[in-house]
């Protein structure tokens, strides 16, 4: 961590140095992130997941808050200011976990080597003999952190720090999906068919090398943690789905609702206004009901729209090409809403099997900054019969255009920012936005079909019944079952997606609250400049301005947009 800002008299400079240092510190410790971000100079490292690795992050956190206290803020900037501001706040709020020991829980569902490790291969260069070399090299790395990953659940049994047990079970089939794979139709086996500069002997090479890497490196791995967690780790995990179980369970949620919302709400205020939400959408969801002519109840109408096969492809490939429709579409009506657009492309992908049982609807990966790759949004194709048509215009406009590619995309090209700023991932922030770009499907047409607009206005009563839900589990010590019949009870999503959206809140307490939150302040914060500015309101000037600094908490937010403001009140 030397640097020489030590030797620097000019403040301003001292933070960049600094930040500088972080950035390279990251790309260090997680050099598989450097490798997907298009840094190739740690393509043969792995992330360390042992204990004292965690136990140096947090030394090296400690480390650069004090580098940072000593830079005479005064003398800073207005823009080093702010990045003062948010790099302590980042530092200060990571520190605050070190005593949840959340290394305790390395595997849940839709997280854990078990997932992420097969993602290497999608990421990994493989054009040539010696990029293989460090493939290989990275494949042999598994079985050591498995090693870790049990010596930490271990120690997360004997501190009575563990995931719920139906958490964990799902966990084995995903293991197994990876184990009785064929060699060659392995994910770790795939690179060998894409496009490089391999000699013929060479590929022969690597091809053997590759099956012998899978067959006594991965698979052993996984075999070993499947085993573990089969035999040992569920046998000792807990029986409630709360956070609140856990030791020091009310205190981690708190801190949760904290980090996610960036705000200071209470779990009883999360609850109280997301049943207020609901009520508010029931009767939006009441009248387009209505209007589209159907006698019967909203429970009822819900029960139609999950059963008839009309809402359904039967075909992975037709419900791919009705995405293209619809992302195509909303690509022409972008320019009317915002003035600067993102450089780097996207892309469709279909989810890999061996995640999408318990996946949800769809991701969002984003590019790299070297712009090698498009983002990817992700369509889960598991199970036709729960993935609606409906949904997929205010789906698409989450994940993809304009949500979550357009606002990373454009935060990464924000090269004026330090990068710790284009990639801060403060989630009220990220998955409001992708909320409230569900909402401007209303004002560019793409919700003139009124199945898809009750299909909108189902996605924003998930996000309510998130509120409910989320804080009904981990404060109010509610069953898994009383959240699965809260949901089903408002919403029409499928039930395996409504299982599969219960679980993910129970193993990630606090994120699902987010999206709401982050989405409400939005709209706060438009209605707000709408009514100061009157006919000198931009909403291509106004998205701009959200955009620009890319993902920062809540009360920043705020202060930026009164600014901007207050600065076109002056304008003419």
């Amino acid at each position: 961590m030397n640097s020489t800002s030590a030797y620097s008299s000019d403040p301003d400079s001292e933070l960049m140095s600094l930040l500088n240092d972080y950035d390279e510190y990251n790309k260090r410790i997680y050099p598989e992130g450097a490798t997907y971000e298009g840094d190739h100079r740690y393509d043969d490292k792995l992330s360390d997941n042992s204990e004292e690795a965690n136990f140096a992050y947090y030394d090296s956190l400690r480390a650069f808050l004090n580098r940072l206290n000593g830079i005479d803020y005064t003398s800073l900037n207005s823009a080093n200011k702010l990045n003062f501001d948010l790099f302590k706040s980042t530092l200060e709020d990571n520190l605050a976990d070190e005593k949840f020991n959340g290394y305790y829980m390395p595997l849940g569902q839709q997280w854990g080597i078990h997932i992420s490790f097969p993602q290497l291969a999608f990421v990994q260069p493989t054009e040539t003999y010696d990029e293989y070399q460090k493939y290989f090299k990275r494949l042999k790395g598994f079985g050591e952190k498995v090693d870790n990953a049990i010596s930490n659940m271990k120690k997360g049994i004997d501190a009575g720090i563990v995931p719920p047990v139906f958490i964990m079970e799902q966990t084995l089939p995903q293991m197994e999906n990876v184990m009785n794979t064929e060699i060659e139709k392995s994910e770790f086996y795939s690179p060998i068919f894409r496009d490089n500069k391999l000699t013929p002997e060479e590929k022969v090479m690597v091809s053997e090398e590759l099956k012998n890497i899978i067959e006594n490196d991965i698979i052993p791995g996984y075999k070993k943690l499947y085993d573990f967690v089969k035999n040992e780790y569920i046998p000792n995990c807990r029986k409630d789905a709360g956070i609140w179980a856990l030791p020091d369970g009310k205190e981690r949620y708190e801190k949760s609702i904290k980090d996610y919302t960036t705000l200071n709400y209470t779990a009883d205020e999360i609850h109280e206004l997301g049943l207020n939400e609901v009520n508010r959408i029931v009767a939006l969801m009441e009248n387009v009901k209505d209007s589209i002519g159907f006698n019967g109840t909203l429970e009822e109408f819900n029960i139609y729209l999950k059963t008839d096969p009309q809402f359904y492809y039967t075909e992975k490939e037709d419900l791919l090409n009705g995405f293209r429709e619809i992302l195509s579409k909303v690509d022409t009506a972008l320019p009317r809403m915002f003035g600067r657009l993102p450089k780097a492309k996207y892309d469709l992908k279909e989810m890999e099997e061996f995640r999408a049982a318990s996946a949800p609807q769809a991701y969002y990966y984003s590019a790299p900054e070297d712009g090698s790759r498009p983002g990817y949004f992700y369509v889960n194709t598991y199970n036709l019969s729960s993935r609606p048509k409906y949904t997929m215009t205010s789906l698409a406009m989450h994940e993809a255009v304009p949500g979550h590619h357009l606002q990373i995309s454009l935060a990464q090209e924000q090269t004026d920012l330090p990068k710790f700023r284009r990639d801060l991932g403060v989630t009220a922030f990220v998955e409001g936005w992708g909320l409230y770009s569900e909402s401007l499907g209303y004002e560019t047409g793409m919700y003139e079909d009124l199945y898809q607009l009750y299909g909108a206005l189902t996605f924003e009563m998930w996000r309510a019944c998130r509120l409910v839900v989320d804080t009904g589990i981990h404060d109010k010590k509610w069953s898994r079952e009383q959240a699965y019949e809260f949901m089903r009870k408002y919403t029409p999503n499928s039930d395996q997606d409504i299982q599969s959206e219960i679980d993910r809140y129970i193993s990630w307490p606090g994120q699902a609250v987010a999206y709401k939150i982050g989405e409400l302040k939005i709209k706060d914060l438009r209605k707000k400049a709408e009514d100061s500015l009157g006919d000198k309101f931009d909403i291509r000037e106004f998205h701009d301005v959200i955009l620009m600094n890319g993902a920062i908490p809540l009360p920043i937010l705020e202060d930026v947009i009164d600014n901007w403001i207050a600065e076109q009140m002056t304008v003419g």
